[in-house]
């Protein structure tokens, strides 16, 4: 897992549970009903997406040692950033140390979910596709705008990732696909946006053809939640 970089993002490519000489993953089972517990939370937890009925999505495997549903707080997330450059050169390792701290992280949310291609089909493990959704609070619109801007930019620079479909209504995100490759079983597409002083990271995999559609419509109602905590599911 790597949690960290220029942005805010959880990647599972590398820890999902397939075999290397198959072309599907073992899926966890779908969740259909909400935790009471989910249904009660407070603060940046209560941004994301529900699980269930009201929102069509399951619940999605373990993001590593955090569960797939975890709340950090400012402290313990810029702890955990640091922590994963700790194996980078001194000089390079401190001028992101102190980036990290201007940064000034309120709190991280994360959830993974399991969703299905086609609404309301039985989830067909070649049809599925998991989602990790990570919000993560900052101490200004400013750090926030510049940290998406950065990871944006990042990913236009390698000139190898090619663009993901837009997201509807909000303009300030952005989704990008890994290069083609016909040997690769697995698709993956990353995705960025923020909201105020929040920043959105998604990182979904799935089998190929990965539904994009399906992915681009999960970060819109997410996004849609974050920008109107208010407005229904």
């Amino acid at each position: 897992m790597l949690l960290g970089g220029t942005g805010y993002t959880v990647v599972t490519v590398q820890d999902a549970d397939r075999d290397a000489g198959r072309p599907a993953w073992r899926f966890p089972k779908a969740v259909t009903d909400e935790k009471p517990a989910e249904a009660h939370k407070t603060g940046l937890g209560s941004l994301l997406l529900p699980y269930g009925e009201s929102s069509g999505y399951g619940r999605g495997p373990d993001m590593g040692e955090f569960g797939s549903d975890a709340e950090l707080s400012g402290r313990q997330a810029t702890e955990l950033r640091k922590e994963s450059i700790k194996g980078l050169p001194r000089s390079q390792r401190r001028q992101l140390e102190r980036e990290i701290d201007r940064q000034r992280i309120k709190g991280v949310a994360m959830r993974s979910y399991l969703g299905t291609a086609s609404p309301g089909s039985s989830f067909d493990g070649d049809k599925l596709f998991v989602v990790d959704v990570v919000l993560s609070q900052m101490g200004s619109r400013g750090a926030v705008r510049s940290v998406a801007t950065a990871q944006q930019d990042f990913f236009d620079a390698l000139r190898v990732f090619r663009k993901g479909p837009k997201i509807e209504g909000h303009k300030n995100a952005q989704c990008f696909l890994p290069p083609t490759d016909a040997d690769e079983k697995l698709d993956m597409m990353v995705c960025s946006a923020y909201e105020g002083d929040i920043l959105i990271s998604a990182t979904a995999t799935g089998t190929k053809s990965l539904d994009k559609k399906g992915v681009a419509e999960l970060l819109r109602k997410q996004l849609d939640l974050v920008s109107d905590p208010g407005e229904a599911v």
